[in-house]
């Protein structure tokens, strides 16, 4: 039993031990997000944010569901275990005055009104 519990919590610092996946998580607290919203708002390639949406995705850390074309990824809700909801309430308030934070929140803000089609053209 606690074999099982150390190989659910080892993704979990992986996870949480890059800068921008943090930010990532922290953007996904607004809301779900289209893998071409996150290679926006961040400025990375399509492969980078897809190789930081795996590794949280493996830690439990995002769902994802694809439509059409595009894949969305949102936080996990209640259904997840307590060890993931409870890391990620620790980084939301850990960073919720941060300013590259609040400056993401900002960038985010004006991106609902770029559909996600359009920036997957870019």
């Amino acid at each position: 039993m606690q074999e099982m519990q150390m190989r659910e919590f080892m993704p979990l610092p992986k996870a949480l031990s890059d800068e921008n996946r943090v930010r990532i998580l922290m953007a996904l607290a607004r809301g779900e997000l289209c893998v071409c919203q996150i290679t926006e708002l961040f400025g990375l390639s399509a492969s980078t944010t897809s190789k930081h949406l795996s590794i949280l995705y493996q830690a439990g850390l995002t769902n994802s569901r694809k439509e059409g074309r595009w894949m969305y990824y949102s936080l996990p809700g209640k259904e997840a275990p307590a060890s993931v909801r409870e890391a990620i309430d620790w980084v939301r308030n850990a960073l919720a005055k941060n300013p590259k934070i609040l400056e993401d929140a900002a960038h985010l803000a004006k991106m609902p009104s770029i559909r996600p089609s359009e920036l997957c053209k870019r």
